[in-house]
């Protein structure tokens, strides 16, 4: 019974994605957009819009498999299409939307919650660097000299040496930051645990589970070819994504490169610092932009294949991600 809520639950929040999307970009634009472009073409941006989805379960299966007897493939394609509901609901995208996918790995491994959010959060990372410098470096090829894409490429620099510096400051000063993570959190931890213990956590354990979450992070140092899976994946769906968007403005009439599209696809994350689900509106606002600088389409086939592409995105990751998280285990917190 409590599935088939959830299952409910996913579908309508779907809906409302949807809704939302319409309502913010205009339901009269999006359907004129939509006839505008043949049916071949949608056909092939929704196959590699699941197909980008899909490819998430790479990255999913790589950073999973130091714990327990990690995921199966199945399941790695399951829990990333769950990961992208909650990145689609999650203010913040998969900065809020890890934590919680993190419950639902450890349950699925036997492994702890620390431990779960550890190897999700290195992967998240290596994932976003290897997009951002993937881009950088296709960047600095094809794009270099002309003003109109400069401000792109500096913010991609800045982007993935701001990734470099922070990796560095937090793996150095982690001591430091475990003590301030475990004064924080063991308050917290304390009234939440209460709720279903008897005897609630305390700052040991929290200390514990922080050194856990350290410990994972520094462990992949050890298993350098998961983490070229994980980023190897990362550049799979930037290229998926890149593809679907260069499907549609050729479906609106444009003929474009498919490298410049490649460059910005990571661009839009920032828009992930809107607190808004899906970040409605403003993704599109970048990505349309940043497409009519890299490949000189005009505003308005620019927007038609964002929405196309976005019209699609969001009620895939919000209903069949909502279908997958359905299915998870781990929605009622246990004593143990």
């Amino acid at each position: 019974m409590r599935r088939a809520v959830r299952f409910l639950v996913g579908v309508g929040i779907g809906a409302l994605v949807l809704g939302g999307y319409l309502r913010a970009v205009g339901v009269g634009t999006v359907v004129d957009r939509l006839v505008a472009v043949s049916p071949p073409v949608v056909a092939v941006v929704v196959v590699l819009v699941a197909a980008e989805g899909v490819a998430d379960a790479i990255g999913v299966w790589a950073s999973i498999e130091p714990l327990g007897d990690g995921l199966s493939w199945p399941e790695s394609v399951r829990f990333a299409l769950a990961g992208d509901f909650f990145d689609v609901l999650s203010p913040a995208g998969p900065v809020s939307s890890e934590p919680i996918m993190a419950r639902f790995f450890s349950v699925a491994t036997g492994a702890g919650y620390s431990d779960a959010l550890g190897v999700r959060s290195t992967a998240k990372y290596v994932k976003s660097g290897a997009q951002v410098g993937c881009s950088g470096v296709v960047g600095a090829v094809v794009l270099a000299g002309s003003p109109e894409v400069t401000p792109i490429l500096v913010t991609l620099g800045a982007a993935a040496a701001g990734l470099v510096v922070l990796a560095g400051l937090l793996l150095r000063s982690r001591t430091r930051l475990s003590a301030v993570l475990v004064t924080v959190l063991t308050p917290v931890v304390v009234r939440v645990s209460g709720v279903y213990r008897d005897r609630p956590y305390g700052r040991a354990t929290v200390a514990d589970a922080v050194d856990r979450y350290w410990q994972r992070i520094v462990a992949f140092r050890e298993t350098p070819g998961l983490l070229a899976l994980v980023a190897g994946g990362g550049l799979l769906e930037q290229a998926l994504t890149a593809t679907a968007l260069w499907v549609a403005l050729a479906g609106v009439g444009v003929d474009p490169a498919l490298l410049p599209i490649l460059v910005i696809v990571p661009l839009p994350q920032v828009a992930s610092v809107v607190p808004i689900p899906g970040s409605l509106g403003a993704y599109d606002l970048l990505l349309g932009g940043a497409l009519v600088a890299v490949t000189g389409a005009p505003g308005a086939a620019a927007t038609a294949a964002v929405l196309l592409v976005r019209t699609l995105t969001l009620p895939f990751g919000a209903v069949v991600g909502g279908l997958c998280v359905a299915s998870l285990r781990g929605w009622r917190p246990s004593p143990g």
